[in-house]
């Protein structure tokens, strides 16, 4: 049986791996930690808040007192790290928090894993430490580059992704150093359930909904690998239970889409949504576009991010090999699913949008430049 700690469980992808791991390891002590900031929330984790072994705390990482608590109470030993500050518009117009979650924070957390498991001896042979970060650390790949692999060079480019190498480099470090025993996974772009809807597709998906434009950056061509969030999980549950101590795995989809044929594809399974569904039309009245199977009529062009990222593929082979992993969900596959998801939970996506998301996109996208026509 695993003691388990999971930071940022109430986010997207902690979100998850909390539920993924619940029901494949119902014996399993699980408790989370999460600060429950704009991108956090209760209510992803409703579903096993009664579970007599499930715990949450809602605490920052940066608190390494608190951290040590948890540690030493729940006799932890394997600690999955997914709380981060993860968007990159907001840390081109903030950095601040992204350094202090990302790097403080993450420091935070491998301070108190050494001296409960090394130093006071708990679990002191038995323990991991498992760091979940993103191919964006490795910058940005030319048309015909190949994938990345783990032995990238690191090159990161927004202030996220600095963060997160920093972060990476920290972990490496503490086992190089002190002998903690740490696991690095490097994932592509995540998508399905929860996914906070001022990421792209969620974004799409429910701004159809309210017949609001899409928003696309630039041309709309940054080539973006696409992975489901359900194979990202099983791909982590992986690593802790087969993966060497040391090593870093990278966990890609194999699936590049521009963001533009991303977007054009979800209008497109939209239109098809509501033509096949009369009860679609009666719930969501305002959807006047893909009402009339024009989802795409809604696509708006802004101006470029600030050093945006031209593409991304990740080289999956080694985790293919060593811990076996494999994608299951094909992306065709993956949207239908994160589509009906979000049909389904229109009370969970509206509930989020009312709040501090609306102050957040308008400042970002409606003070750009709109372009809907010549793209």
């Amino acid at each position: 049986m695993i003691n388990l700690l999971v930071t940022g469980g109430a986010g997207f992808i902690g979100t998850n791996f909390v539920h993924y791991w619940m029901e494949a390891y119902p014996n399993d002590k699980v408790v989370v930690l999460d600060t429950l900031t704009y991108a956090g929330n209760r209510a992803n984790i409703a579903l096993v808040a009664d579970k007599p072994n499930f715990y949450f705390y809602h605490g920052n990482i940066c608190e390494t007192g608190l951290v040590e608590r948890l540690l030493q109470e729940h006799k932890i030993d394997t600690l999955v790290h997914f709380a981060a500050e993860s968007h990159v518009d907001r840390s081109i117009a903030g950095p601040d928090t992204f350094i202090e979650t990302n790097i403080v924070g993450t420091y935070s957390l491998l301070k108190a894993a050494k001296k409960i498991w090394l130093d006071d001896g708990l679990n002191q042979n038995r323990h991991r430490f498992h760091h979940v970060s993103t191919d964006e650390v490795f910058g940005t790949l030319g048309p015909n580059d190949p994938p990345f692999s783990e032995g990238s060079s690191y090159a990161p480019n927004s202030p996220y992704s600095a963060s997160k190498a920093a972060s990476d480099h920290l972990v490496r470090a503490y086992h190089q150093t002190y002998g903690l025993n740490v696991t690095i996974s490097n994932c592509s772009n995540n998508y399905g359930p929860y996914h906070f809807p001022e990421k792209l597709i969620p974004l799409v998906i429910t701004n159809i909904l309210q017949n609001r434009p899409l928003p696309i950056y630039g041309d709309g061509q940054q080539i973006r690998d696409w992975l489901y969030v359900a194979d990202h999980v099983h791909a982590i549950d992986l690593v802790i239970k087969k993966g060497q101590i040391g090593e870093c795995y990278n966990i890609g989809g194999n699936n590049q889409w521009s963001n533009l044929d991303v977007v054009k594809f979800i209008c497109q399974r939209m239109n098809e949504k509501f033509a096949s569904d009369a009860h679609l039309v009666e719930k969501y009245p305002q959807a006047k576009k893909v009402r009339l199977g024009q989802a795409q009529d809604l696509i708006a062009y802004v101006s470029d991010r600030a050093g945006h990222d031209r593409r991304y593929a990740i080289d999956s082979i080694k985790a293919m090999c060593q811990i076996g992993f494999k994608q299951k969900v094909t992306f065709e596959a993956g949207i239908q699913k994160t589509i009906n998801w979000y049909l389904s939970n229109d009370t969970w996506w509206k509930s989020v949008k009312d709040g501090s998301y609306q102050e957040w996109t308008p400042a970002q996208f409606e003070a750009k430049q709109v372009n809907n026509g010549g793209r």
